[in-house]
């Protein structure tokens, strides 16, 4: 079994490149059955946005990266400057690392677990996994999974967003009873959008300066939209606001939150501005029933959760080395199998050859005790004619450790 892993990601090469090799899910089931026609026994692909990898079974790896390339109908030199190819223990340790977050542009994120198992659903259901790789993805699977529950690797926030999501968690507990504001419609808000609309709340609103574009992120996150313009008359309906506009100035006035949270009979709210310049005056965080952070505050919360989570790479990184240990001896076993077959074929037909003489002794008539005493000895003569021929004419340098060898295999104690 030669197992093998050959593929670009976001650490080895540019967008530029990763799309010119990217695979669509639905065309995957095709281009494994191709590959699996060129002379690569198994295979699983693997691609996201970050990362294209053929994991394979093959005896030669630049099958894989040749085919990869005339598939998209590239030049393998075009490529193979990106292109890293794994052998063996790096690529066991490569798939146990990459679903366990490691190996992803924001440490420890999980997203990636499920696109594997994923990609590897679909091999399965093209025919291309075999005995290798499959037991190399339910390991990997385990591991992840043992990662996930004996380290903090995904339990700290690492975006701005996933941050702003925890601050409400805490404040709230369950997000399911909130009403929930965007104010804007850009790359960050809906970033936030998506983080909070993952707990289902109560409902989802984004304000814009358009209706076009809020209509459109809110139709994504499953919201409603509104225009800016009436957020006076409306700030009082939502336990939580997070903005992010382009606004020079303040957007949210101190007047207009203390007159909302009047109407809202002093219920807390939650803010969060991620603006710069900032969306709401700083002087509303002075109300008392007002929750209000910037943007310093939150990045105050992602690097204490980037440095947590490094502290668990590296616990991670231990689990993983202990496991891929367990796999290559694994591996080493199933390299053994053809040896341990042959050995018991040619034992069998000793055993067989043997009998049949046997039969045809008491068929004449032979004494029984005679027959099965001749059938012993030459069994045992046949069987260890091999070992004692090697013993006899090995080297005096390689006499011992055949000596040694033996005295194991045949659990030989005195």
């Amino acid at each position: 079994m030669h197992l093998f892993t050959v593929g670009v990601n976001h650490m080895t090469a540019p967008v530029s490149i990763r799309e010119n090799v990217a695979f669509q899910n639905e065309h995957l089931g095709l281009a494994l059955r191709d590959l699996n026609s060129h002379g690569v026994s198994e295979a699983a692909i693997l691609s996201t946005c970050n990362r294209t990898e053929v994991y394979c079974n093959t005896d030669d790896p630049q099958k894989a990266l040749e085919w990869l390339a005339g598939y998209h109908q590239l030049q393998p030199k075009a490529i193979e400057p990106y292109m890293y190819t794994l052998p063996q223990q790096e690529a066991v340790k490569h798939a146990f690392r990459v679903a366990s977050g490691l190996d992803s542009m924001v440490l420890g994120e999980a997203q990636i677990l499920g696109q594997m198992k994923q990609a590897v659903r679909i091999a399965e259901n093209a025919g291309t996994l075999g005995t290798l790789l499959h037991k190399l993805f339910q390991r990997t699977f385990s591991v992840a999974k043992e990662v996930r529950t004996n380290t903090n690797i995904g339990a700290n926030s690492v975006s701005l967003a996933a941050a702003a999501t925890r601050l409400a968690q805490r404040i709230f507990g369950d997000l399911s009873q909130q009403h929930v504001l965007f104010l804007g419609a850009g790359e960050m808000i809906e970033l936030c959008a998506e983080h909070f609309a993952a707990h289902h709340p109560k409902s989802l609103t984004i304000a814009n300066r358009t209706l076009d574009r809020g209509e459109a992120l809110a139709a994504r996150v499953n919201g409603t939209s509104m225009l800016l313009v009436d957020l006076p008359e409306r700030l009082a309906e939502f336990d939580i606001v997070i903005t992010s506009t382009a606004s020079q100035l303040p957007i949210v006035g101190l007047g207009m939150v203390e007159r909302a949270i009047r109407a809202r009979k002093h219920k807390p709210m939650f803010m969060v501005d991620l603006a710069v310049p900032r969306d709401i005056e700083p002087e509303a965080g002075n109300l008392a029933d007002v929750f209000l952070y910037t943007v310093d505050d939150l990045a105050q919360v992602v690097q204490e959760g980037i440095e947590n989570r490094q502290e668990a790479a590296a616990e991670a990184e231990t689990i993983i080395d202990m496991r891929v240990e367990n796999f290559m001896h694994w591996l080493k076993t199933r390299s053994a199998v053809p040896t341990i077959r042959a050995l018991r074929e040619q034992a069998e037909q000793y055993r067989l050859n043997e009998l049949d003489k046997a039969h045809k002794l008491l068929a004449r008539g032979e004494d029984p005790a005679q027959v099965l005493e001749a059938l012993s000895n030459a069994l045992t003569n046949k069987l260890l004619h091999g070992p004692s021929h090697a013993l006899n004419s090995a080297n005096a340098e390689d006499r011992d450790q055949l000596e040694a060898m033996l005295r194991q295999l045949y659990q030989i104690h005195q």
